[in-house]
């Protein structure tokens, strides 16, 4: 097989590799935000209810060993050819990796934060919301960056069943034999993984302010006693 190398090509298609990535973008990040609203509140069942934890991992760990090509294709004849039919597959992908994460993040905090922070007369759902969560936030994220990465490379497969993406740079040059949009295809989706990361360490180091100086997460200092008012000399 002979190749063709064309460079020329780049530019007279810059429009449609901006809607090629745009697409890529959509279909790689709407099943990370679906996986994010279901994972959470069904991690937080699971750290409640621990019995429950060992069926809901099982079940997303099988479903995480179904290949995504499989699911698209039997999507197809209920959704059909529609970005629905990836988002649906990605979207159980990353489910199986966020509850491993959300519960691994809630069981984080550190016991004695727990009980200062019930001391201080925080309720179950206050401290949840104000201690636990964002303590696990880091553990959150890590898991976030693995699906967001993993959905990046998987959205190329649905082009192989007319579903647009940079996947379709692969199929159109290997059809023709043009090399040219492969290159291109992979270094942006290389791009587009790594930009990803990048704002979700972002977001991790703005939700974490307490990290950035290498301190604990939490410090409960004990009151220092005023020499005046205790009649201790100094």
């Amino acid at each position: 097989m002979t190749w063709d190398w064309r460079w020329s090509w780049i530019p007279d298609h810059y429009d449609l590799l901006g809607e090629l990535l745009a697409q890529h973008l959509y279909l790689s990040v709407v099943p990370v935000i679906l996986g994010l609203l279901i994972a959470l509140p069904l991690g937080i069942v699971c750290v409640r209810l621990r019995r429950l934890y060992a069926p809901v991992l099982a079940l997303t760990s099988i479903f995480y060993a179904l290949p995504s090509l499989a699911l698209f294709v039997v999507l197809i004849d209920y959704t059909g050819f529609t970005g629905w039919t990836v988002i649906i597959p990605l979207t159980i992908y990353t489910l199986s990796v966020l509850v491993r994460n959300v519960v691994d993040g809630l069981r984080s905090v550190p016991e004695h934060v727990s009980q200062a922070a019930t001391a201080m007369g925080f309720g179950g759902v206050r401290r949840l919301i104000q201690v636990d969560l964002p303590i696990a936030v880091p553990v959150v994220i890590a898991g976030l960056r693995v699906a967001t990465v993993s959905n990046v490379s998987l959205v190329s497969v649905g082009s192989l069943i007319g579903i647009s993406g940079l996947g379709q740079l692969f199929v159109d040059g290997i059809q023709r034999s043009f090399i040219t949009p492969i290159i291109v295809g992979i270094v942006l989706t290389v791009a587009l993984a790594v930009i990803l990361d990048a704002v979700l360490v972002g977001v991790q180091w703005l939700l974490t302010p307490w990290t950035r100086g290498g301190g604990s997460v939490l410090t409960v200092e004990e009151p220092v006693a005023d020499p005046a008012t205790t009649g201790v000399a100094a």
